[in-house]
């Protein structure tokens, strides 16, 4: 299924009865609480496995899935992700893959929203964004994103966001240009604290 920027692929609340899979382009995973705030809890990039709690029996979404930019999406009905995974180990190895390093990826949040700064918080999330794990000077683009965006998936405010964010580019860690936000592996620094 393909999706254009900004159309929502699922929406929170929903009937829940397919795992999906990103094929090209990203996604947003977004929760709406019941006063109307809204924090972004994933961005998805190809490879990457959503609304998978369809197979634990969750029968509603539980957030909402964008497509950040033009989005190419398998969707795979509940009972055939069964059968997959059962006679498949090519595919419940990346799936096991997925689900593990997510689990990782939210313990690491949580530990980060409770003892590091916003400007750690920030610095992590744009290099978990661009993928980035060695410390070789590659530049990495990811695609735009706002700055209200990346302050809920900080915990903070937008003006912190564009705050750290002028450092940021003017420290030379990251670049803008028209098509999104280039991220230099030297941002590590903020997050080792050197």
């Amino acid at each position: 299924m393909s999706y254009a920027r900004s159309e929502v692929i699922f929406a929170q609340g929903e009937v829940a009865a397919t795992v999906l899979c990103v094929q090209s382009g990203s996604v947003r995973l977004s929760v709406l609480s019941s006063t109307g705030k809204e924090a972004v809890v994933a961005l998805l990039g190809p490879g990457d496995f959503f609304g998978e709690g369809c197979l634990a029996g969750q029968r509603t979404r539980m957030s909402t899935a964008t497509a950040i930019t033009a989005t190419k999406v398998l969707a795979i009905d509940q009972q055939e992700m069964f059968r997959l995974l059962r006679e498949r180990p090519d595919v419940s190895g990346q799936f096991l893959t997925h689900v593990l390093t997510r689990k990782i990826r939210v313990e690491e949040d949580l530990v980060d929203q409770l003892t590091n700064s916003s400007e750690k918080r920030l610095a992590r999330t744009l290099l978990r964004l661009a993928r980035q794990a060695t410390d070789d000077a590659a530049l990495t683009p990811i695609p735009k994103l706002s700055q209200e965006v990346l302050a809920e998936m900080v915990g903070t405010t937008r003006s912190r966001v564009n705050l750290f964010m002028n450092k940021f580019r003017r420290l030379g860690f990251i670049s803008y240009d028209g098509d999104g936000i280039t991220i230099r592996r030297s941002l590590l620094t903020v997050v080792r604290g050197d």
